[in-house]
């Protein structure tokens, strides 16, 4: 009985598995320095103190439960076997009962203590962690460094296509919208580029060295900015200011022509 009370604790405890590479030959474990690693190990360590805790704490209620019963010992001497027998019994199972209440308690401690010890054993370290979402989703350092290389060259390309453009609407400062059409060959106008702070200065920069008029409109430039991508048309309800603003360009070169 005790020992298949032994073997199913190991098994609660450890939670069956069959583990072939448990039984195959290595040579590390013919190795003295390994082996006294582990019987000299800090985990060793810890289950010796563990282990010999527990002794001494089971010595200490089991003297517990004795002592109060030395004083009526020395009555035995001489006594029949009956009585000698009914009082060894009677301490007998005092001290079982005691010592079983204890090793109940120990091994209830000791099982929560274990468990939550293999969980721990069985989480992943922060690098753990980090290295497992590199090879899941990439790194984030190169993924960084493709997405600013994708946002630099598209910038690239949208700046070489300022020039190109038939207007610039600006915030004066933090917006700048750079709008092409060609009439009749363009159902509305496209965003080429645009940007705010920095890049809004770069493409009025480039502007003014095209030659590409620039028209201030604070609140469409805003408002384009923020319901129009690059490289596509803009909206409806934008048409008609944007369709003054083109007019009075196209009416400007035609002045400057003439």
């Amino acid at each position: 009985m005790l020992l298949a009370c032994a073997v199913l604790i190991l098994f609660v405890q450890g939670r069956p598995s069959l583990s072939w590479s448990r039984v195959a030959f290595k040579w590390s474990k013919l190795s003295l320095v390994a082996g006294f690693g582990r019987l000299f190990g800090v985990h060793a360590l810890v289950e010796f103190g563990k282990t010999l805790a527990k002794f001494a704490v089971v010595a200490v209620v089991a003297w517990l439960t004795v002592a109060p019963a030395m004083d009526g010992l020395d009555r035995l001497i001489g006594a029949e076997p009956a009585e000698i027998g009914r009082m060894s019994g009677g301490l007998i199972a005092s001290i079982l009962k005691s010592v079983t209440a204890l090793v109940v308690g120990l091994a209830v401690f000791d099982f929560v203590y274990q468990h939550r010890a293999y969980l721990k054993r069985l989480r992943m370290s922060q690098q753990e962690i980090r290295d497992e979402m590199k090879e899941a989703e990439g790194d984030p350092a190169i993924k960084w460094r493709i997405r600013s290389l994708r946002m630099s060259r598209s910038r690239t390309r949208m700046i070489t296509a300022v020039p190109a453009a038939s207007v610039i609407i600006t915030n004066p400062t933090h917006y700048a919208i750079a709008l092409k059409y060609e009439h009749g060959a363009m159902a509305a106008p496209i965003v080429v580029a645009k940007g705010v702070d920095a890049v809004a200065a770069k493409i009025r920069e480039v502007a003014t060295a095209a030659g590409v008029p620039i028209v201030e409109n604070p609140p469409l430039a805003r408002a384009l900015y923020a319901a129009v991508d690059i490289e596509h048309p803009i909206p409806v309800e934008h048409y008609a200011a944007v369709a003054e603003i083109i007019g009075f360009v196209m009416r400007l070169g035609r002045a400057s022509r003439q």
